[in-house]
């Protein structure tokens, strides 16, 4: 908003020609959402107290029963910061902004009902899989459907390490970009189950993607690095830094001992949102690296699952999701969810050199 307000007036008071700088507008967009969820969030967190919003913790996970009624649905505060923040720093007339938040509302929305469900009607299993499966589709579908009609957008496919092989997808690209979202989103849900274990490596992913959609987004960086250039890509990494920002104020509050937990409508909608910053950036695959901690607790769960159906009953790890095994094998927490960030840094070195490999 302020974008679209001041910097046509740069012309009369050049001062304000530094609202032409992406880089200048996505710090401010972190800085503005930060400062919004450090003043809100206890306020936050006395209401979700004071409406009975707990956390349910499953009998079989015993160090966590010491957390039982911490307050649940704390990707509200994500949301509230985010939201006011990109508005308030983005070019509003750059479509894949409007999609973005599209995403990250919707996915949220999703998330929501779920935990509304869990906390408010008392009922541990909330939505359905299926349920929540075909409303994360939805959102993901329309939001697809129009990126793909925007000018300059392509159905290409880049693969990571090598400059020459793009595969077109033509209208698989769409089934194949909804499983990246959806994989995206179940992929942080799943990871968030220790204090401040998800939001850490969220934070260092949509750096990593802050960085993609810029580069995607200038034709001539583009050109030098040789990836696909996506006309006002650039502009996504607005979303980007007003995501660190929000990020880092729910950390203040998530960090061991947690005092709130995002909740579903907070690891649903952010995963979903990293998906499709993935998506615009024309960096699908390359997610996979970035969010690989991501992905090794989503395969710890599908490993678990299928083994057990297979042996009838045999486990190959103590519990599933990867942070829970090691829970049982007596590591403290603290140590688990340090570690698993230092895992991420790793993964986001990997995926930022692939710029120059290839």
């Amino acid at each position: 908003m302020l974008y679209n307000l001041l910097y046509p007036l740069s012309d009369i008071f050049g001062a304000l020609n530094v609202f032409r700088y992406i880089s200048f507008r996505a710090i401010y967009a972190l800085l503005t959402a930060l400062v919004i969820s450090i003043v809100i969030g206890p306020a936050l967190i006395r209401w979700l107290k004071r409406i009975k919003c707990g956390q349910y913790i499953q009998e079989d996970v015993a160090a966590h029963q010491c957390k039982a009624g911490t307050p649940t649905m704390g990707g509200l505060l994500i949301a509230l910061s985010v939201i006011p923040s990109v508005l308030l720093w983005a070019d509003l007339a750059n479509p894949l902004i409007w999609l973005t938040l599209l995403v990250f509302s919707g996915f949220g929305a999703v998330g929501f009902v779920d935990d509304y469900i869990k906390v408010v009607r008392k009922n541990n299993k909330g939505l359905s899989a299926k349920a929540k499966f075909l409303g994360q589709t939805a959102v993901a579908v329309i939001a697809l459907a129009i990126l793909i009609t925007l000018p300059g957008y392509s159905t290409q496919l880049a693969v990571p390490f090598f400059k020459n092989v793009a595969p077109n997808l033509h209208w698989f690209y769409i089934p194949f970009a909804l499983i990246v979202m959806v994989g995206s989103s179940n992929g942080v849900n799943l990871t968030d189950g220790l204090d401040g274990l998800a939001i850490v490596p969220t934070i260092i992913a949509f750096l990593v993607f802050g960085i993609f959609v810029y580069v995607a987004g200038h034709a001539g960086i583009a050109e030098y690095l040789q990836v696909f250039q996506v006309p006002g890509a650039g502009e996504v990494s607005i979303f980007c830094g007003a995501m660190l920002g929000a990020g880092l104020g729910f950390l203040w509050f998530n960090a061991y001992p947690a005092q709130v937990f995002m909740g579903d409508v907070g690891s649903l909608s952010l995963g979903g949102a990293l998906g499709f910053v993935a998506v615009v950036a024309k960096q699908e695959l390359l997610l996979m690296v970035v969010g690989g901690l991501f992905v090794i607790e989503t395969l710890s769960v599908v490993v678990q699952v299928g083994y057990f159906k297979m042996t009838g009953g045999k486990r190959i790890f103590r519990m599933a999701p990867l942070h829970h095994h090691f829970e049982l094998k007596g590591i403290p927490e603290s140590k688990i969810i340090i570690r698993f960030w230092i895992v991420s840094v790793l993964f986001a070195l990997v995926a930022l050199s692939t710029l120059k490999l290839r």
